[in-house]
């Protein structure tokens, strides 16, 4: 079967290439790749920046955004030939810890996790793989090729899980929503919000290209121009964007009793100044909440397919910008400026719409 694979922590390394097939031991579920959503973990880990490659092996087959039909599955699964679905990314510790022991394996406490595509699990970028049902999340066929943005959404699900959490800590009732960075995670986490009925602003540095339109569609408010001219009164801060000076700056516009949640993975060494008192004294004396969150388990996948299910089909379809077929797989790992969310498209006679 092909696959893309990668050598962690040798840059240049990403190929195409003939790679073992899945074996049986690997999961008693076979899936037969649909589509493969491309983001900026891949690119980091194509970089050499992180990364990590099956016990015994020196190649890591990439990917984590999944979407795929089952192509064979036990009769004990409760799957079928031929049933649309997407994987899970995280799988629990082997020890194992008691998040992994209760099914919140999003929440590891020993790092012992693997991660398909990026720690010690080959990813779904390949025609054929394999997982055990418990990993396996069917799809409403409705949502066809959408399902490839089931991953991306369930990060964001699981951050409203722990902001409404977090919110019951008292008598909450938040109104608006700042978003830093109109990524995809930053528009799902758009989408989740206005599904939400709050009202939504949407900060980032790009003025033009689709961001603008898909957040004014939306029905959220889009700002370009800086975050000092936004208020000071945001209940709930989602920041998307990992960069440490958007960050600085971001969590001075929370309310009191505001939560800010931060979702981007920012590279080590980017110092920046900030007023450590300063920040002491207005997260305590503001009741304020600054957390941060990562990946998902089971339920939040299960709730982002629900809220794609509800989202416009029109707006999640121009979101994904670009589709790549496997064909020329190389450009999919290309930063383009109009770039919002881009596919590699494994069927192209199933996945065109």
């Amino acid at each position: 079967m092909r696959a893309i694979t990668v050598e962690p922590d040798a840059p240049g390394s990403l190929r195409l290439e003939e790679f073992r097939v899945p074996r049986a031991e690997q999961g008693t579920v076979l899936i037969r790749a649909l589509a493969l959503g491309v983001c900026g973990t891949d690119r980091d880990i194509i970089s050499g920046k992180y990364g990590t490659p099956p016990p015994g092996h020196k190649r890591l087959i990439i990917g984590h955004e999944s979407l795929g039909r089952v192509e064979d599955a036990t009769s004990d699964s409760g799957l079928r030939k031929g049933q649309l679905v997407m994987g899970v990314v995280r799988h629990p510790d082997p020890v194992p810890c008691a998040s992994c022991a209760a099914g919140e394996w999003d929440m590891c406490r020993n790092d012992q996790f693997t991660e398909h595509g990026i720690k010690a699990l080959d990813g779904f970028g390949s025609e054929l793989y394999r997982l055990d049902p418990g990993f396996v999340i069917p799809l409403d066929e409705s949502l066809g090729l959408m399902g490839v943005l089931v991953e991306p959404t369930s990060v964001v699900a699981k951050a409203w899980q722990q902001i409404e959490r977090i919110g019951s800590r008292s008598r909450w009732n938040p109104k608006k929503v700042l978003i830093a960075g109109a990524g995809p995670v930053g528009l799902l986490g758009a989408l989740l919000s206005v599904q939400r009925g709050l009202e939504v602003h949407i900060y980032d540095r790009t003025a033009g290209g689709p961001k603008p339109r898909l957040a004014a569609d939306l029905g959220a408010v889009y700002h370009s121009s800086g975050l000092a001219s936004l208020p000071h009164d945001f209940d709930v801060i989602l920041e998307c964007t990992a960069v440490s000076s958007v960050i600085v700056e971001v969590v001075k516009h929370s309310a009191p009793d505001g939560i800010v949640c931060l979702l981007g993975v920012s590279a080590a060494g980017d110092e920046q100044e900030i007023d450590i008192g300063r920040l002491n004294l207005d997260i305590v004396l503001g009741n304020r909440v600054i957390f941060g969150s990562v990946n998902a388990n089971r339920s939040h996948y299960e709730a982002a397919a629900s809220a794609l299910a509800k989202a416009d089909r029109t707006w999640l379809e121009r979101l994904v910008n670009r589709r790549v077929p496997l064909s020329d797989w190389q450009s999919a790992f290309e930063r383009r400026d109009d770039d919002v969310k881009t596919v590699i498209l494994f069927r192209d006679d199933e996945t065109q719409s």
